[in-house]
């Protein structure tokens, strides 16, 4: 009974684990179940993807650990950051062994420079501000404008102005690093000098032209220095004073233009000084030592007018031209503007200036005067030489008027005496054909009224005379037309009037 019981019991947990097995996954399944982890397990753990502009640093977690003291590892297998970075693009890496951190690339702008500071190597010795090879510190070598990977725990980089030398200026080179100047070291021709060689701290003879230069500011100094024209002017505090051979103080102003040798730039800036110091130091020291040495050889009446005046000008500058030649200061004019004289001395001269100034004018006067005259009769004569052409011209248009006018009326008379020659020659052929007609009208006229009176001759003749005719030719008209007639058989009254064409007793009818 026990054993169906348990027979039963089995039967039940193999139904019941029967369908538990059938429902497990098959092996294509659990492979595609493992690439799909696998691929999202990579693409979002294992995937390092810097961007545009970007950069990746890496960073071992497993390995050699770092040296005391080193911030970057420089050998394969070591942990910590790798000097080494990731361009843009896409990379895997293990996350277990490492990590990464995104940076920005590094961009310098243009007109700066980048001066980069190495952050790990050996100490740099005492008194060296460079590190060359495997050395922290600044490093020699510049970054121009551009991009760069760099890595930021490896480097740091400082932005700094490119140097610009302006048109008409050069740059004087101060080398800051490099050996001390030691004279004893030196050859002797070298010694005690301003301007120091190649490899040794000091002022450098390389000028720098005009353009952008990119230099290391740790290591040069550079001064713009101007060679262009510069004025002085000797007015104010900065006049000259001296006294004149008769004890008399004069007082000068004018202006000296001046340049700076461009090859003596570096010598003349380091051994004098700026500008200013130039002006102080070089060329107003000498231009009051001339004018005290040579204003006391003459009076003070000479400095006001005269050769003596244009002498002490040009002394002055051959003297400041040829002291300041050796400094690399090239003087290029001096103008005496004003030589101010004691009032007492200048107030005579003033006046035979004036007197001689006023006689200059009256003289100045009749001149003008003469030549305003002049100048009055040539206009003048310009007058009369145009009337006189305009009248000329004038007569000989009017002359070639008039011959024109002539040669028409010619021509028109010619034309007029041609024309009435013609008309007389028609005339007289029309009057000879009229009188051809007149004489042929009257013939026929003639011979029409002959014939008509041989007609009529005839007609009186056979009627028997003029009284018949005429009888005959009353009845032809009247006849007709005369319907009744009343007449008295008196001897007087209205039939009377025919009394003559009454034919007579026994006459004809």
């Amino acid at each position: 009974m026990s054993e169906s019981k348990d027979l039963v019991a089995t039967k039940k947990r193999f139904r019941w684990k029967l369908p538990t097995l059938k429902k497990l996954p098959s092996w294509p399944v659990l492979l595609s179940a493992a690439l799909i982890g696998t691929f999202v397990f990579v693409w979002f753990f294992c995937r390092i993807e810097p961007g545009p502009g970007q950069i990746a640093v890496l960073i071992r977690k497993t390995g050699e650990n770092l040296a005391p003291g080193q911030v970057i590892a420089l050998q394969s297998g070591q942990k910590g950051i790798q000097l080494d970075v990731l361009a843009e693009g896409r990379y895997f890496k293990n996350p277990y062994t490492w990590s990464w951190t995104i940076r920005r690339i590094l961009d310098v702008p243009a007109g700066k420079l980048g001066v980069m500071t190495r952050l790990y190597g050996d100490e740099l010795p005492s008194g060296k501000i460079i590190a060359e090879n495997n050395q922290r510190g600044i490093m020699q070598e510049i970054l121009r404008p551009g991009k760069y990977r760099i890595n930021p725990y490896a480097y740091h980089v400082a932005l700094f102005d490119a140097i610009n030398i302006n048109p008409g200026h050069v740059g004087v080179v101060t080398v800051m690093t490099g050996d001390d100047v030691l004279n004893n070291e030196l050859p002797a021709e070298e010694r005690n000098t301003f301007m120091v060689g190649e490899g040794l701290k000091g002022v450098s003879g390389r000028l720098l032209d005009p353009g952008t230069h990119y230099l290391n500011p740790y290591m040069y100094n550079i001064v713009a220095v101007n060679t262009q024209s510069q004025r002085f002017e000797m007015s104010g505090k900065d006049v000259i004073n001296f006294l004149t051979l008769d004890g008399f103080s004069v007082t000068v102003e004018g202006t000296i233009e001046f340049g700076i040798e461009r090859d003596e730039a570096a010598y003349l800036t380091h051994r004098v000084g700026d500008m200013d110091d130039i002006i102080k130091k070089l060329i107003l020291p000498r231009a009051r030592g001339f004018s005290r040495i040579e204003g006391s050889k003459h009076p003070a009446v000479n400095f006001i007018v005269g050769e003596t005046r244009q002498k002490f000008q040009s002394d002055l500058e051959n003297h400041l031209r040829a002291k300041s030649k050796g400094w690399g200061v090239d003087i290029k004019s001096v103008l005496v503007r004003k030589i101010l004289v004691p009032d007492e001395i200048a107030s005579i001269n003033r006046d035979r200036e004036l007197a001689v100034q006023d006689a200059a004018k009256y003289e100045q006067q009749i001149i003008q005067a003469k030549s305003k005259a002049e100048l009055t009769k040539q206009e003048m004569l310009a007058i009369q030489s145009k009337e006189k052409v305009e009248a000329d011209t004038r007569r000989i248009r009017a002359v070639i008027d008039a011959q024109q006018d002539q040669s028409v009326r010619l021509i028109a008379a010619q034309k007029e005496l041609e024309v009435a020659s013609l008309e007389y020659e028609a005339a007289k052929f029309q009057s000879e054909a009229i009188i051809f007609t007149a004489d042929g009208e009257k013939d026929a006229i003639k011979a029409q009224n002959e014939a008509e009176a041989f007609v009529l001759k005839d007609r009186v003749a056979s009627l028997g005379g003029g009284s018949n005719f005429a009888r005959y030719t009353l009845y032809e008209k009247i006849g007709p037309q005369v319907l009744s007639v009343l007449s008295s058989d008196s001897a007087e009254g209205l039939g009377t009037i025919f009394g003559a064409f009454v034919p007579a007793k026994g006459g004809a009818r």
